[in-house]
């Protein structure tokens, strides 16, 4: 498999490499034909936080418009999954409002708030803290990208894995306007609209919004309700003003409410009580076969999950003279959430719980830019940010302890409040030092400062209550230095190559899952060094790209999240989650995105990942305690060796002036495992999913109808997992959804 694998990949690079040559070739004769036909689009981006093709920045970086992001048919953020090379973006595990990021085989699965992000999300260049609430519906966005590896000393938060970042439309650029209906089966039925105007000469305003909704994919056979649906209502209004020439802003307030049922995934390993008397209870052993989408719960069915999201964001530019510009970036967020998750996914109550979160979180960046016009550009800022995170949480287990048959009742209780300080000061240089060299270097310094209190109480109608069980305060305090560094060689107008050296860095916290004064802990900060080289083409009429990267990355101190008994002999065992520094990582990887414009209505696209993640050590106590567990990890989770995807469409030209449309696409994912703790059920064995579509476009380009179908084989397929082994066996697995399909109409104005 791994030969055929890689010599798809070979063998798509080198056809892509010799159509680039064939047209490179091409007689001079038929140069200003070649001309007449089209080309690709010239994608900018805003990675290095200033405007430059895709093609000249010496980052690995994917980005998607949204008409892009509409072939993709992508309807939330996660619709990237598989097409960014060695990419994990999928809905996280429980929870229907939190995304799970993993961007070369680092990121955060754990949405629990003393954990941080392992790649930053950003909208309008404003930092989410949580992957609560980052599971984003795209109703109003401009453009999507998608940066491979640390970043740090460009951005407002450091991070070890990468960056998302989405660009909303701008009320000046993107005046007009849309209104779009959707139907489906599932129940879907979506509207969106968006109004964009000038009141003035200088002030622009927007308006977007959208509400979706789908009824639910997984159903309870005892009950016939409904789980794993969509209820959201989300709105955007934008407030640009250019009162200048030198001076500009944009403020914008969102809101996103969402109402949705319980997110149910299925037991893939049996499930047990502990009866004080006669020992274990077998309660349930997985389902033999295929999932067939049927989950019992032990919640009733007005325990769902809903969140409020809302924020506002003042962006402010001045121009400061011909080479010096100033930027600041003001936003406030506040994130509302109330969760019943059923983690054992089972009408038994093993790891039922509700998590209740009210975090408010406010940000402040500074930049100052220099551009000479000529060889030298340069970036200094200054980051901060104070993040709030008090939780309510509950975990009910009345099945989980019997004694001679009868249950033994229990409820934990949890109230905590987290305190998150981030003061960073940043500096980038990119200087052209010769005609075709350019050497880029910056340095960021990042100080975090935390603090956690945690009480909880017992209550049990045998083993009796304790109101706190504990409580405790919890402090500590993280600094770090991440440089980067690239050299950039221009080879000719369409060739240019560099090399880089990265350093990412997470910082540490604590143990928010202590339940006894022994397992009160903090852990320290990540920290990844990568090193890449890359090659990025085009050929001389624009119908061809390509974009190739190598990597190697050092991971060290990886956080991980563990599962074990404490007192297994005791009459009633106790049971802890400590987060280790446990791990050190190396990961290898080679990347290829390419892009060809065949003939004039045809457009193919490819990316392909390859990624060797492996552990060089992991320190694990309980190995050592018991050596039988000695491949608990011998994979990574969520680092697929090969990850790859081939999209072609093509237009037809309608007699009447209208163009119809088809496009498809078919994706492949390698193994993957979905757990620090490799539990075998909690792995997904390789898989292709493939999407059609269909568009017809009006000849004035005001009417538009799409219809299309994702996954069309109706492949089963896990996404996540959870994993609290030591808790009555608990392992589930979450599904991708299955086939489904959908037609829209759109009118634009």
């Amino acid at each position: 498999m791994k030969r055929k694998q890689l010599s798809l990949a070979i063998g798509l690079t080198l056809s892509l490499v010799a159509l680039q040559a064939t047209a490179q070739d091409a007689p001079a004769a038929d140069a200003a034909q070649d001309e007449a036909l089209a080309t690709l689009d010239v994608l900018e981006v805003t990675a290095r936080r200033r405007t430059e093709s895709i093609q000249d920045v010496p980052v690995a970086v994917s980005a998607f418009s949204e008409d892009a992001m509409r072939n993709l048919q992508a309807t939330s953020i996660d619709g990237l999954q598989g097409a960014v090379p060695n990419m994990n973006i999928v809905q996280g595990r429980g929870s229907s409002n939190s995304v799970n990021v993993f961007i070369r085989g680092i990121g955060q699965p754990d949405a629990l708030q003393t954990f941080d992000p392992g790649v930053g999300m950003y909208v309008d260049d404003v930092y989410y803290s949580r992957i609560n609430g980052a599971l984003f519906s795209l109703f109003d966005v401009s453009q999507v990208e998608v940066l491979r590896g640390p970043q740090g000393t460009l951005y407002g938060k450091n991070s070890t894995g990468g960056a998302v970042k989405i660009t909303t439309r701008n009320p000046f650029d993107d005046q007009g306007g849309s209104v779009e209906l959707t139907a489906g089966d599932y129940g879907r039925a979506e509207g969106r609209v968006y109004a964009a105007g000038q009141l003035s000469d200088t002030l622009a305003v927007s308006l977007a919004a959208a509400k979706i909704t789908r009824d639910g994919y997984v159903t309870d056979p005892s009950t016939g309700q409904e789980y794993n649906d969509e209820d959201t209502t989300a709105a955007r209004v934008k407030f640009a003003f250019r009162p200048s020439d030198t001076f500009s802003g944009t403020l914008s307030v969102d809101y996103t409410r969402q109402d949705n049922a319980l997110t149910l995934g299925q037991p893939v390993a049996p499930l047990y009580g502990v009866d004080l008397a006669l020992g274990i209870v077998l309660y349930r052993l997985p389902t033999p076969g295929e999932y067939n989408f049927q989950t019992r719960t032990s919640f009733a069915p007005d325990r769902g999950q809903k969140m409020t999201h809302r924020g506002a964001s003042l962006g402010l530019e001045w121009v400061l003279g011909d080479r010096w510009t100033a930027k600041s970036i003001t936003s406030f967020r506040k994130l509302d959430t109330a969760s019943f998750i059923d983690i054992d996914a089972s009408e038994f109550e093993l790891g039922d719980v509700f998590v209740g979160v009210d975090q408010r979180q406010a940000s402040q960046e500074l930049q100052l830019q220099y551009d000479n016009g000529d060889d030298l550009q340069a970036i200094f800022g200054l980051y901060y940010m104070d993040e709030q995170v008090p939780s309510h949480q509950e975990a009910y287990a009345h099945d989980f302890l019997l004694f001679a048959g009868t249950p033994i009742s229990f409820l934990r209780t949890i109230d905590d409040d987290l305190s998150n300080k981030s003061v960073a000061g940043f500096a980038h240089f990119n200087w052209e030092f010769t005609p075709s060299w350019t050497l880029a270097a910056g340095l960021r310094y990042t100080k975090d400062s935390k603090k956690y209190f945690r009480t909880t109480s017992t209550f049990s109608n045998i083993l009796g209550n304790a109101d706190p069980a504990l409580a405790f305060n919890i402090s500590g305090n993280w600094t770090a230095f991440t440089p980067s560094v690239s050299l950039q060689k221009e080879f000719s107008e369409q060739v240019m190559g560099y090399v880089s050296a990265n350093r990412g860095y997470k910082a540490g916290g604590f143990n928010g899952r202590a339940n006894a004064a022994t397992e009160i802990s903090a852990f320290e900060p990540e920290y990844v060094w990568t090193y890449e080289a890359g090659v990025k083409m085009q050929s001389d009429d624009r119908r061809l790209t390509g974009r190739i990267a190598a990597f190697h990355s050092q991971y060290k101190d990886f956080q991980a999240r563990v599962s074990e008994i404490i007192n297994p002999s005791d009459p009633v065992p106790n049971f802890a989650f400590p987060v280790l520094n446990a791990a050190e990582l190396a990961i290898n990887g080679i990347e290829f995105e390419g892009m060809a414009r065949l003939g004039d209505n045809t457009l193919l696209s490819t990316q392909l990942g390859w990624m060797d993640a492996s552990y060089e050590e992991f320190n694990d106590p309980r190995v050592a305690v018991n050596p039988a567990l000695a491949g608990l990890h011998e994979h990574v989770p969520f680092s697929p060796e090969f990850t790859g995807r081939v999209a072609l469409q093509h237009s037809f030209e309608l007699a009447n002036g209208s163009l119809l449309t088809f496009g498809g696409d078919v994706s492949y994912r390698s193994e993957t495992w979905l757990s620090v703790d490799n539990a075998p059920g909690l792995s997904q064995g390789a898989y292709t999913l493939a999407g059609l579509f269909g568009v017809w476009d009006s000849a004035d380009a005001r009417w538009q109808l799409r219809a299309g179908v994702r996954n069309l084989t109706d492949e089963v397929y896990k996404v996540d997992g959870q994993e609290f082994s030591s808790i009555g066996g608990i392992q589930t697995a979450y599904f991708g959804a299955p086939r489904n399909y959908y037609a829209s109409l759109r009118y634009n104005f």
